[in-house]
């Protein structure tokens, strides 16, 4: 039996000069520092190389990139210029949260982060024992019609709605009431 997780390793998707890959090990780790260490990713903080590396390697990652841009770093040329990541913590079968959607500043506006989106949405969508996706959101005039528009996510936390962290999930072929509306199990 082929296992999920080597059915997605460096599954690409292509769309005028942009590029999309699961590959982890082509995205490179300083450009992808420097932007957690910028106002763009307002969510989290900058952490170590060897942090990062692992961060990685743990994750499905979803990298961005410009292929009509070439860039060249302190240890290696890249062909095409990394501008944005999606990162899902899962276990591959039964579970995906997803983090760290970003698209650089200067790319925005052009459908990519849609894309994005989209991608990680067709390469988990044929899970067939996923639960349920999730992910947290602190951006609730954009974040979260996004992610319910393009994902058909559902806010869990309504009752709080507007404060605080949204709360998204969606369930998968796996979770019980699959197919049903509602949070619970029936």
């Amino acid at each position: 039996m082929n296992s999920f997780r080597l059915s997605v390793q460096g599954k690409t998707w292509r769309k005028d000069n942009y590029l999309i890959s699961t590959d982890h090990t082509s995205i490179p780790v300083a450009d992808l520092i420097n932007a957690f260490a910028s106002d763009e990713f307002y969510w989290a903080n900058e952490i170590s190389t060897d942090a990062m590396k692992e961060t990685l390697e743990n994750s499905l990652c979803f990298g961005v990139y410009d292929t009509a841009v070439s860039t060249q770093t302190e240890s290696a040329r890249h062909a095409s210029k990394f501008i944005g990541i999606a990162r899902c913590v899962t276990d591959f079968v039964t579970f995906v949260y997803v983090t760290d959607v970003w698209v650089d500043s200067g790319y925005q506006g052009q459908g990519l982060g849609s894309w994005l989106v989209k991608c990680i949405q067709e390469t988990i969508e044929p899970m067939p024992y996923l639960r349920r996706s999730m992910l947290f959101t602190g951006d609730w005039e954009r974040s979260v019609p996004f992610y319910e528009k393009l994902m058909d996510m559902k806010v869990m936390n309504e009752p709080q709605r507007g404060q605080g962290l949204a709360l998204l999930e969606r369930k998968g072929r796996g979770h019980p009431s699959y197919g049903h509306e509602g949070g619970g199990y029936n």
